[in-house]
C-alpha cells in the first residue's frame, strides 16, 4: 500500500452508501432526497467543518467506489448498507479489510452490522433481534469521558426508530460508549468500539431508511465524533510483517522465507 499523506491536514472521510432504498422506495426518497450517504456527509461537514474533507461513493459505482487508489487516500470509511449486502464483491471486501488492518478507520452504521466487511472483522454472525414499528429509542452514554461522547446529551431521544435488541452476536467490544433502550423494554449495545490490526472501528446503530434519524442533530454529532476518533495517526499505512531479527539487533529485521529456510 502506498505511503499516506501527512495526517496533519483535514481528516479524509469517505461515506459509502448502498443507495438502493432511496432509488426504489418513494417514501425513503422523500426522507433522504439526496440519498442517506449525502445526508450523513452533510452531518459530518456540519460538525467538523474545515477539519474534514468528505466524499461519497455508492454500491453502483465501478468497484463500488472503493478502488485501491480511493482507499489509500481515505483516513476513515463510513459504511451504510442493508438490502444488498450480498452484492458487495468479495474482492472489494478483502481490499477494505486489508486497509482497516493497516490503519484505516471504519464506522459501521445501523444495518451495516450484517455487511460482509463487519462480519469479517468481527468473526461472528453479528445477528440481533429487531422490529420496525416506530419505537422510541433512548440513547444513554455509558462512557462520558470517551471522545465519541463529547458534546452529546445524556441521554438523547430518537422519537421514531427501528428497534435493535440483545442478544447482539459480536465479540466483547473494546469499549462500550452508548447503550440504547426502546419502547418495548429492549436494550442494545448501540455504540461500540473495536481495534483490528492498526485500524479503529466504531459501530453505531441509530439510523434507518424508514425514519429521519440521520437528520437528528445528536446522531450527526456522534458520527462526526466517531470520524475524528477513528483516524489513526500513522505516517505510513502498512500491515504487520513477520521478520527475523539477529541477537542484539533490535532495528533491522529480515524477511521471513519459511519455516524450513530461515
Amino acid at each position: 500500500m502506498s505511503e499516506l499523506e501527512s495526517t496533519a491536514g483535514p481528516v479524509r472521510v469517505l461515506v459509502w452508501g448502498e443507495n438502493r432504498h432511496e432509488q426504489l422506495q418513494p417514501e425513503v426518497a422523500k426522507i433522504y432526497p439526496e440519498g442517506m450517504h449525502n445526508t450523513i456527509r452533510q452531518g459530518i461537514e456540519e460538525n467538523l467543518g474545515h477539519k474534514a474533507k468528505v466524499t461519497t461513493a455508492t454500491l453502483d459505482d465501478p468497484e463500488h467506489g472503493l478502488t485501491e487508489e480511493v482507499l489509500s487516500a481515505t483516513d476513515v470509511l463510513v459504511w451504510w448498507g442493508h438490502a444488498a449486502h450480498a452484492e458487495v464483491a468479495d474482492e472489494v471486501v478483502e481490499r477494505v479489510h486489508a486497509h482497516v488492518l493497516a490503519g484505516m478507520g471504519l464506522l459501521v452504521l445501523h444495518s451495516g452490522h450484517w455487511s460482509k466487511i463487519f462480519g469479517k472483522l468481527m468473526g461472528t454472525s453479528c445477528t440481533l433481534r429487531w422490529r420496525s414499528e416506530r419505537d422510541r429509542e433512548i440513547v444513554w452514554t455509558v462512557d462520558p469521558t470517551h471522545p465519541i461522547a463529547q458534546g452529546v446529551p445524556h441521554p438523547f431521544i430518537i422519537p421514531e426508530q427501528e428497534m435493535y435488541g440483545e442478544f447482539f452476536d459480536i465479540p466483547a467490544p473494546d469499549e462500550l460508549v452508548f447503550l440504547s433502550s426502546f419502547s418495548g423494554g429492549e436494550v442494545f449495545r448501540s455504540g461500540c468500539t473495536f481495534k483490528r490490526g492498526f485500524g479503529k472501528i466504531f459501530f453505531f446503530s441509530p439510523g434507518d431508511q424508514d425514519y429521519p434519524v440521520y437528520h437528528h442533530k445528536d446522531v450527526r454529532r456522534v458520527i462526526a465524533n466517531g470520524v475524528e476518533w477513528a483516524r489513526t495517526e500513522r505516517p505510513e499505512r502498512t500491515s504487520p510483517v513477520l521478520l527475523r531479527y539477529e541477537t542484539e539487533d533490535f532495528y533491522n529485521g529480515h524477511g521471513y522465507k519459511g519455516a524450513m529456510q530461515n
